[in-house]
């Protein structure tokens, strides 16, 4: 029932239109300068098929959020996000192309109370595309 619930959360998320206060969008540029000047923790929500295909930004925390088949278990990824940040402290959420990046930061804006969440809109597709560093994941 708690997974329906947050299944439902997030589907109105993706079709609502409201704007959520503790949520920037950052370009590619923005997020080159936030990882190289700040530490700010950069969580990439992908699979880990995702990351062998295209490697993952140095220091990024790896944190599959959705599975290949689009399920999710917060029970067991909340934790392990809860190690990294703090509710109020900013952090960075990436995806392949941003839409899993939006809706997991709009989540946990909206029903979690997280502050400062930065979504990187243009995601690893762009980050790749623009010849950008990336690493081989350890997993």
């Amino acid at each position: 029932m708690k997974k329906l619930r947050i299944l439902l959360i997030l589907t109105s998320i993706l079709f609502s239109k409201f704007s959520f206060a503790d949520v920037e969008k950052i370009n590619n540029e923005q997020l080159k300068n936030l990882i190289g000047s700040k530490a700010i923790p950069l969580i990439d929500i992908r699979t880990p098929k995702e990351w062998l295909e295209t490697g993952v930004i140095k220091g990024s925390h790896l944190i599959t959020f959705f599975d290949e088949n689009g399920k999710f278990n917060l029970d067991e990824w909340l934790p392990k996000l809860e190690k990294i940040v703090d509710k109020k402290d900013p952090f960075i959420l990436i995806c392949r192309s941003g839409r899993r990046s939006s809706l997991v930061a709009m989540f946990l804006d909206k029903e979690l109370s997280y502050k400062e969440i930065l979504d990187a809109t243009d995601g690893m597709r762009e980050w790749k595309k623009a010849n950008n560093l990336t690493i081989h994941p350890k997993l």
